[in-house]
């Protein structure tokens, strides 16, 4: 029996020849979705929103007074470390939830109406800077709440936060792309995990450098994680822009150059 398509032929043109600002507005569309999704379970949010609170408080009560001497001195360390920890581990998000929609058939059913077929897709990664852009506020408050005040200012402040919310989204397609690949949410986890776990804790965000064996030195000053790191302290601590930023940016500019194309034909093959 010849099958016969459900949809008509406006759609289907629609979907495979869909114009620059259609994609645009289906990816807003797709992004509003993602937000609605939060707020419908907004438990979603416990790891932007407790998260900070909680390694704010627990890494500066103990590692404050052996590493700086009081918690006022090291709240100017901490607090830019624990931002980029959270908001990088936040990215891992994507690609789970990525998994879980695919898996439970919601790809599917996006096939079957009349938008960009990347637009899913990009709506996912729009939504979740929400994610980083929540964590990294909620850091910063906590962060004055116990007396952290960036001498860098306000201005300088708002450069770290935006640098490392690019950062943050640049590498969710890292996880985007194991999303779409894995075969299930939890290995897209596991694997992200392992990835970023001993990036993030290996770094510069805790403990001066200088107080590691010279061997680690070497992997730290090199870890990506330790240049964003430095560069939000040079932002927000000093008002000053050091080579660590542009490390930075071209790092990310990098990473969304390999995967975001890979992960885009990775996802136009699985849907």
């Amino acid at each position: 029996m010849r099958s016969t398509s459900v949809y008509p032929a406006a759609d289907l043109k629609l979907k495979n020849h869909t114009s620059f600002g259609q994609t645009v507005r289906n990816s807003l569309t797709m992004a509003y979705r993602g937000l609605l999704k939060i707020r419908r379970t907004p438990e979603q949010l416990f790891d932007v929103t407790l998260q900070p609170i909680i390694f704010t408080l627990m890494f500066t009560y103990i590692f404050g007074g052996a590493i700086s001497g009081d918690v006022q001195s090291y709240l100017p360390v901490i607090i830019p470390g624990i931002l980029v920890q959270t908001v990088i581990t936040t990215s891992i998000v994507t690609g789970v939830q990525l998994r879980e929609d695919m898996d439970k058939g919601v790809f599917d059913r996006f096939k079957s109406l009349p938008i960009a077929r990347i637009a899913p897709l990009a709506g996912a990664l729009l939504a979740d800077t929400v994610r980083y852009t929540i964590a990294t506020v909620l850091t910063f408050a906590m962060g004055y709440i116990m007396g952290y005040r960036p001498e860098g200012g306000l201005g300088y402040v708002a450069i770290a936060a935006v640098l490392v919310i690019f950062c943050a989204w640049s590498i969710s397609w890292i996880f985007a792309f194991f999303g779409v690949i894995a075969r299930t949410a939890s290995s897209v986890q596991g694997i992200s995990m392992i990835v970023l776990f001993p990036l993030t804790f290996l770094s510069n965000a805790f403990v001066p450098v200088k107080t590691m064996p010279d061997w680690l030195q070497w992997f730290v000053n090199m870890n990506p994680i330790s240049h964003l790191v430095t560069a939000v302290r040079d932002l927000a601590n000093t008002g000053t822009v050091g080579w660590d930023l542009g490390i930075s940016l071209i790092g990310s500019a990098v990473i969304v150059a390999i995967f975001a194309p890979i992960t885009v034909r990775a996802y136009m093959r699985r849907t």
